[in-house]
């Protein structure tokens, strides 16, 4: 048991180790004036073969030039690398990890060195119909493979996954879409710990995003001003999302850089009761505020009448006065004025 721990953790903890390589552009100048030199040996040799003149001892150079012109030569092209910026290329040595290269510019490695990226080997399908097969099969002239590029990417790139229906933490449905926005950091880990480390992301983008949405309600009730909530504390939400999402990725040797929400809305089943809801509640608080604005004024009014002794009101006048103030007031539509030309009593 103890030998199986330790290589499982051999196998996640990966240290990114830079690959030896010298100038690319040195070796392939060098490997061509030797080609070069090579050719001219062999057709030289080949010349005194023909006047017989020393064979046993120019047979030996013909050989020796023949193998660096149509073997060696040609089998250290394959050393040569070029990188653009931002990109890396993990290299492998007969199974064995044996570096990355780093750093935009034109490099030559151990020509043994094979390029590995989980992410660039695309395999065929496993079942495929026979209308599939027969379009397989007869492909347009002039189409071509595309090649595969074994490259790992160090770009910042975006991560946007389809929306999901989650329930928050009072258990209604609601449809919510994320971006993250993340990069490669150890290209050794992605490459080794995971089997695809974009599909691996996304899996833990889902997987963290259902967390983190159960533990907030969609919205705040409103009892509670310090109440968290999706719609009202997004950035709280972002943040600990990314703490998640970065936490589950380590493994693979990735980085978030954030963590946004780009779509929050109800499910289509409880999304027209909601709106009611939230239509009633608006409601209720506009008329809450009338209220309170028309009880001020009315007070305000009866205060002005009173100190500057316009005129004397028993209660029972104040009474109506003020019922009907709050009717024009708090109404939905325009008061329409009455002329009394009379008394009230």
């Amino acid at each position: 048991m103890s030998k199986v721990k330790v290589t499982e953790e051999r196998q996640l903890h990966y240290d990114e180790i830079y690959a030896k390589s010298i100038s690319g552009m040195f070796m392939l100048i060098l490997n061509i004036v030797l080609m070069i030199g090579a050719l001219a040996v062999f057709i030289y040799g080949l010349n005194l073969l023909e006047t017989g003149k020393n064979t046993e001892g120019q047979l030996i150079y013909i050989v020796l030039a023949a193998l660096y012109l149509f073997l060696i030569g040609p089998f250290l092209f394959a050393g040569l690398k070029i990188l653009q910026p931002n990109e890396a290329l993990v290299l492998t040595l007969f199974g064995k990890y044996h570096g990355t290269l780093k750093g935009e510019g034109f490099y030559f490695v151990n020509p043994f060195a094979t390029a590995f990226n989980p992410t660039a080997s695309a395999l065929p399908p496993t079942s495929v119909t026979p209308e599939q097969t027969t379009s397989i099969t007869k492909k347009p002239q002039g189409s071509t493979m595309k090649k595969v590029n074994k490259k790992i990417s160090l770009k910042s790139m975006t991560l946007n996954n389809e929306k999901q229906k989650i329930n928050d933490e009072l258990g209604n449905p609601i449809i919510i879409g994320i971006v993250v926005i993340w990069r490669v950091v150890n290209t050794a880990k992605a490459a080794f710990n995971v089997d695809n480390y974009t599909e691996f992301l996304s899996i833990q983008c889902d997987s963290s995003l259902r967390n983190i949405v159960s533990l907030y309600p969609y919205d705040s009730s409103g009892d509670d001003d310090g109440e968290k909530s999706l719609r009202g504390s997004s950035q709280e939400v972002a943040e600990k999302l990314k703490d998640e999402i970065q936490s589950r990725v380590e493994i693979a040797g990735l980085e978030i850089l954030e963590a946004r929400i780009t779509h929050l809305a109800y499910a289509p089943e409880i999304a027209a009761a909601m709106l009611q809801r939230q239509q009633a509640s608006a409601i209720i608080a506009a008329r809450q505020m009338i209220v309170e604005g028309a009880v001020g004024m009315v007070e305000m009014a009866l205060s002005k009448l009173n100190e500057n002794d316009i005129v004397k009101l028993d209660e029972e006048r104040k009474a109506a006065m003020v019922s009907n103030l709050l009717v024009v007031l708090c109404g939905n539509k325009d008061a329409q004025p009455i002329v009394n030309s009379g008394s009230l009593y």
